[in-house]
């Protein structure tokens, strides 16, 4: 009997994410394309790295005043990135 390929290519790709686990790899790249868009051009501009570790993201900015002022806003920052994301996914954001 011959084998026929009936799944849509889009649960191809979402098994074969779930398979190499590249969730976290994904959205690390859907973050740093929107960090600028979400949060504006004069943040980005002082934003020395976004990194992301289980579902964790760590903020490095260059200027002191600015990364007071993100500390305090963080939950608005993980909110607004997960909007922008479209899920739930990041449980933290570390500024230093």
């Amino acid at each position: 009997m011959k084998k026929t390929n009936d799944l849509p290519i889009g649960e191809v790709l979402q098994q074969m994410v779930r398979a190499f686990k590249l969730k976290d790899d994904l959205t690390k790249v859907s973050i740093d394309n929107i960090w600028e868009a979400q949060m504006g051009k004069m943040i980005a501009t002082y934003t020395r790295s976004l990194t992301l570790k289980n579902r964790v993201l760590y903020v490095v900015i260059e200027s002191a005043s600015l990364r007071s002022e993100l500390h305090y806003g963080r939950d608005k920052i993980r909110l607004r990135l997960n909007e922008a994301i479209g899920e739930d996914f990041l449980s933290e954001v570390i500024v230093s």
